[in-house]
């Protein structure tokens, strides 16, 4: 893996900075994101090692800080548990973009801090594009190809909690405030 989401200032890479799209097709499970045998750890780094193993094994020496997952429909179906978007936070992923998601892994990446995006458009975008990201605006923009896709932006409230870096932090911080 050439990088993890370790910026200057220790938090997450900003998906408003160009990226390389991983592009994966329909109903991508969460046990090919990040394989049940390796759900002992739950150390973001150790399971970004394995990320997407069986179905692309170069994502996670290959994965750069600040690229994007992009998939088609129902992506991170399956299991309810934290480790597949952890795996992804721990890679450095900016964001995950896809024409719809698993309510539960949807759910569990905002509480990690990992922008998602529903976005129709997301099956235009293919593997290798420069592409970047507008959460306030909902707009994911391909430089590659000179695109723009509308997608769903994240309410104001779940903005706040990918800002904070997820859940923990954001309550925290409103603890704390």
């Amino acid at each position: 893996m050439t990088g993890a989401a370790d910026g200057a200032d220790g938090g997450r890479p900003d998906p408003a900075e160009p990226g390389r799209a991983w592009v994966f097709g329909d109903n991508i499970d969460t046990d090919q994101i990040t394989p049940s045998r390796f759900i002992v750890s739950s150390d973001p780094d150790e399971l970004a090692s394995h990320a997407f193993e069986d179905l692309r094994p170069e994502f996670s020496e290959s994965v750069e800080t600040g690229d994007f997952v992009v998939a088609g429909e129902n992506f991170g179906s399956g299991s309810s548990r934290e480790h597949s978007p952890l795996s992804l936070v721990g890679a450095g992923v900016s964001a995950v973009v896809a024409q719809s998601f698993a309510r539960i892994f949807f759910r569990n990446a905002i509480n990690l801090g990992l922008p998602v995006l529903i976005c129709p458009g997301a099956d235009a975008i293919e593997d290798g594009d420069e592409i970047h990201v507008d959460l306030d605006a909902g707009v994911v923009t391909n430089h590659t190809r000179d695109e723009t896709y509308e997608a769903e932006a994240l309410p104001e409230f779940l903005q706040s909690l990918v800002e904070q870096g997820g859940l923990k932090a954001y309550t925290k911080a409103k603890l704390d405030g």
